[in-house]
């Protein structure tokens, strides 16, 4: 098994963003359960436009570590960006990614690879229970139940980015180009034998994630539109049921008017219907604009990030 595992070598990417303090434990962590299972080892560490002296501590790693490199970028392009710069550095057989926060244990990743080494292509983590609250628990099932209704492709429910690939998923995903890349969506669509591995994710070790709201809201319609065109059919589906709406309402006053011969109080009712209709051009027009900025994004080619530094830059 040793000279099975030695022929074998895994590029670990991790996506850095204001994690200084716990760089060193995550090395350490990841390094201990690496050399335990014999696997012979890179770390990627993408540091995305951190201000907390991160890519310090990455190059002060990367010189007491041998097996630890990586990158600055040159400014926030984002958690998915990040990755996709770690995924084209990488130089292993197999690519796992980790975030910096080590909610996702690195005690799994020898659990993966091996999954990978019995004929799989994929093994990606499934989440038995978050530590977030009730609130944000709710939005992510939500988000995954939408996901799934709108897309023609199966996103594992409660799956994130922790995962274990071959070097042939992560070619088919590099691919791809895309300015606004949602990576475990783009890992399902390229297919390939996948499977879930559960487990228990640990509370954020220290600090707050990187990932606001508004960041998590951007990241779910990123996901919706690159996987479903509904959205644009469900525009027209409602200017369709709010004309027939119109329509109806209005033949019932005409009727109402021939029969009773009375004054139609319209005030109240047109106040309503031109706000109804309102908003339902508005939804149509915005669903449209988002399809259409992301078109104009593609259609620019503009890399998705720029590396500003190297470790191994002299």
């Amino acid at each position: 098994m040793t000279n099975e595992n030695n022929k074998i070598f895994c590029s670990i990417v991790v996506p850095v963003y204001n994690s200084r303090e716990m760089l060193e434990e995550l090395v350490s962590r990841v390094s201990e359960v690496m050399n335990k299972a014999q696997l012979s080892f890179e770390m990627v560490l993408i540091d995305d436009g951190s201000c907390d002296g991160s890519f310090d501590e990455i190059k002060r790693l990367a010189c007491s570590h041998s097996v630890v490199r990586g990158s600055r970028l040159s400014r926030n392009f984002g958690h998915q960006a990040a990755l996709l710069v770690g995924l084209r550095q990488s130089r292993g057989s197999y690519v796992a990614i980790i975030d910096d926060d080590l909610q996702d244990p690195p005690e799994l990743l020898p659990v993966l690879f091996g999954h990978l080494k019995e004929g799989n292509d994929v093994a990606y983590g499934v989440r038995r229970n978050r530590k977030e609250g009730f609130l944000k628990r709710l939005l992510f099932r939500g988000f995954y139940t939408i996901l799934s209704a709108l897309s023609k492709i199966a996103i594992p429910q409660d799956s994130g980015d922790f995962c274990a690939m071959r070097r042939c998923v992560v070619d088919a995903m590099l691919e791809m180009y895309d300015a606004n890349p949602f990576l475990r969506g783009l890992r399902s669509w390229v297919g390939f034998r996948q499977v879930g591995v559960e487990y228990e994710r640990s509370a954020r070790l220290q600090g707050e994630s990187g990932y606001t709201f508004r960041k998590y809201i951007r990241l779910a319609l990123t996901g919706i539109l690159m996987f479903s065109t509904l959205p644009l059919r469900l525009a027209t589906y409602m200017g369709i049921f709010a004309s027939l709406l119109s329509c109806s309402f209005s033949l019932l006053a005409l009727v109402r008017w021939f029969i009773y011969r009375f004054d139609v109080p319209g005030y109240l009712s047109l106040i309503m219907l031109i706000t109804f209709m309102g908003g339902v051009q508005l939804i149509s027009i915005g669903v449209i604009g988002e399809y259409v900025a992301r078109n104009l994004d593609n259609s620019r080619r503009w890399p998705v990030a720029f590396v500003a530094e190297n470790t191994d830059e002299e």
